[in-house]
This record gives structure tokens, sequence and C-alpha cells, in this order.
């Protein structure tokens, strides 16, 4: 099962992401880093299961990483599953840890789908941000430091070409408006493109199923500032990185950062993320996925 992904200074993320996905039935890790320059490289490329590209161009040329995606999807190898992700998401679904993807996929296809919805779910600390480090020295789980969702203010609208969801801590705080639906796990063919957006991939008749995982979505932690500062002065993001120069606004006025209000939850487990309505169950006695 290969997983696709992209990393920037991501090293505080990779020991952990590894175990997971390793956990879940990854075989084989291909990764393009982006330049980076605090290790995280070095570390990928000690790993016997880890392809590691480069690019001449920066992740901004590249489409925001589109084409780096699809081409690897082409070198790789078309007609086939994919799970296709960033370094700081973790993808959780229905039993995840009893029923690896390779379960999962079988699934899907008794049912006829081919693409996986799970939107991104923003994690973070129970307190103001800066006292909540996470170094990734060790393959503990980021979800054991930022440990909190937003329970609440959650808009999703059915598009003509994929589900849009809105909400958490950033819509919250900022009044970001960033799209929160992805699809990371995708059965990849010759119909198969990212189109504009990574959020809203070809053929889009494929982008309906019901919503079955959530990306656990880390990007709040002790070293948030230095990290905005970074993506603003590195525009390599949509809008020249107009979401983190509001986020750093807003940082910079306030000094810090805690997301914690009424409707906050403490995350514990896929089960609880059943339960609360982000997702819907897998596996079911009538082998259909509920709707």
């Amino acid at each position: 099962m290969p997983l696709l992904f992209l990393a920037h200074n991501d090293l505080k993320f990779i020991r952990s992401l590894l175990a997971h996905y390793r956990a879940l039935g990854v075989t084989r890790f291909i990764c393009v880093d982006d330049r980076s320059d605090d290790g995280t490289r070095e570390l990928l490329c000690a790993q016997p299961d880890v392809d590691v590209w480069t690019s001449s161009v920066r992740y901004g040329e590249a489409r925001r990483g589109k084409l780096w995606r699809e081409a690897l999807f082409a070198r790789y190898g078309k007609n086939r599953w994919y799970l296709n992700i960033d370094a700081d998401e973790y993808l959780v679904y229905d039993r995840c840890f009893e029923k690896p993807l390779p379960d999962l996929i079988a699934r899907l296809e008794s049912l006829g789908v081919r693409r996986f919805a799970a939107p991104m779910i923003d994690m973070y600390p129970g307190g103001s941000v800066s006292a909540f480090a996470f170094d990734g020295a060790t393959e503990a789980m980021p979800w054991e430091i930022a440990d909190c969702i937003d329970g609440t203010g959650y808009v999703i609208e059915k598009t003509k070409r994929f589900l849009s969801l809105a909400g958490g801590p950033r819509r919250r705080k900022f009044a970001a408006e960033a799209e929160m639906m992805k699809y990371p796990l995708i059965y990849w063919d010759d119909e198969c493109s990212f189109g504009i957006s990574i959020h809203q991939p070809l053929p889009f008749d494929r982008n309906f199923s019901p919503i079955c995982g959530v990306l656990l979505h880390f990007k709040f932690f002790a070293d948030y500032h230095e990290k905005t500062r970074a993506a603003v002065a590195d525009k390599q993001y949509f809008g020249g990185a107009r979401e983190y120069q509001r986020i750093l606004d807003t940082v910079e006025a306030s000094g810090d950062l805690d997301f914690v209000y009424d409707g906050t939850l403490k995350y514990s487990s896929p089960e609880q993320l059943i339960e609360r309505g982000f997702m819907r169950p897998v596996w079911s006695a009538d082998r259909r996925v509920e709707t």
C-alpha cells in the first residue's frame, strides 16, 4: 500500500507519521521534500521503506504540489489505490486500528467507492498554545499533546464538484475560510487529475461518497509563531500565504493563542468522532456504508 506525502521542515512529525501509517498497513512511503533544512530529508532517507524525491521548483510553482503528486502517481503506476496526504495529517476511520487499509480498500471496492472522503479537523492544545511543545523525538502521537477539537461550528455544502466543509478553530479565531474537505484515499486511473484544487479532484462524480474518515490535522504547538512567520516569508501557499498572514497578524496583536471555548471537545478515539457525527461507520452488518 503506497502513501504519497509532501514535507517541508516537518521533522517533528516524521517519526509519528511513519509509525501511524505503518500500523495502518502502508508498505511504501513516497515523499517530495521541498528543500527542508531541519533534518527532515536526512531522517526520511534513513528509512528503508521511504522514497525521497526533490524538485527543481518550489511548492508554489508546482501548483501547490499538484504537479508533483500527479507526476509521481504516473511514475508509480495508475489503476491502483494511493494514500495522498501532507506531513501533518493523520488519517483515522472506523476501527482503523483493528482493520488496516487493505481491509478498508476491499470494503470500498465492494461498495463501488473509488474515493474516500475525510475532512481535515484541526487539533489544538487545551490551553495557551505556547505552553505545549511537540518535538517529535519519539513515536509519540501529536494528539497526545494537541488533544482538542472544535465540537461545533462546521458548515458542509454539497456543490456540483464536491462536498465543501468549513469551520474549526481557524475559522472561529481568524475568520479563515480554508477548505477542509479532502479525499486522502484515492483510486488513481486515467480519468483522474487534481484540476484546480486537490480538494475537488476530477472526475467530480467520485467526490460524493459518505464521510467515513477524518484527517487529524496539526498546526498549533509552541512553535506556531515561528512556523507561521516562516510560511508568510516563504510565500509558497495559496494567495501568497494570505491565510498565514491573517494568523500572524492575530498572533502578533494578542501575543499568544488559546483556542479553548465552550464547544471544545477532548479527542479520545475514532469511535468518539463517529458518536459526535464527524464521520460515519464503515463496517455494518448489511454491507452498506451508512448514508
